[in-house]
């Protein structure tokens, strides 16, 4: 009896062994993403956040916009926005498997037309399009430890980037949790 309880214990030992190797070869690094060798996502920046950590404090993030980090308790619900959502909520979106185009205030209608077009091609139909002030490209797509800077909407990078990460497979909470539902809290000076 003691025997089988060993047993057990080692296969155990052994089957979570092999989870951890999986979920860390998985993991992307920061600078590039070692997980693809398409030419296309050279340019693509990641990150290390785990998930998990809530707040209702505001939080200063060190990418515009966010890509991971503790978020507020509620996200957003997914959709088109015409003005920008908090960062707080947003990312608790991406925690969840979302993909958040952002786009500098002032493009042209139908460049915005031409991203949310591109946001419908993702399979999960987990998506935000926000404008955002002070993006360092015209336009920008994220996903939880993922984002690339885009030349602006029909930058030809764009499809190929939804293609590697619109399924989620980055956030901690992509295969659980949803985007609908949520709440609709806006960005503004008081609450950037």
């Amino acid at each position: 009896m003691i025997t089988r309880v060993f047993l057990l214990v080692g296969l155990l030992a052994l089957v979570g062994a092999l989870v951890w190797q999986v979920y860390e070869a998985r993991k992307p690094s920061t600078g590039g993403d070692p997980h693809t060798d398409n030419p296309a996502l050279q340019d693509v920046q990641t990150f290390h956040y785990v998930g998990g950590q809530h707040t209702s404090d505001p939080v200063t993030y060190a990418q515009t916009p966010p890509a991971g980090g503790p978020h507020d308790p509620v996200w957003d619900d997914c959709g088109v926005y015409t003005a920008p959502i908090r960062n707080e909520n947003g990312v608790h979106d991406l925690e969840h498997g979302t993909v958040w185009i952002t786009y500098r205030p002032g493009l042209s209608t139908s460049d915005v037309q031409s991203l949310e077009t591109a946001l419908g091609t993702v399979k999960s139909k987990k998506t935000i399009l926000s404008p955002y002030p002070g993006l360092p490209s015209p336009v920008v797509v994220t996903v939880w430890n993922a984002q690339l800077d885009l030349n602006g909407a029909n930058d030809s990078r764009l499809p190929v980037f939804l293609q590697e990460y619109g399924d989620g497979h980055t956030a901690p909470e992509a295969a659980f949790a949803t985007c609908q539902g949520g709440a609709h809290v806006m960005a503004s000076p008081s609450n950037p």
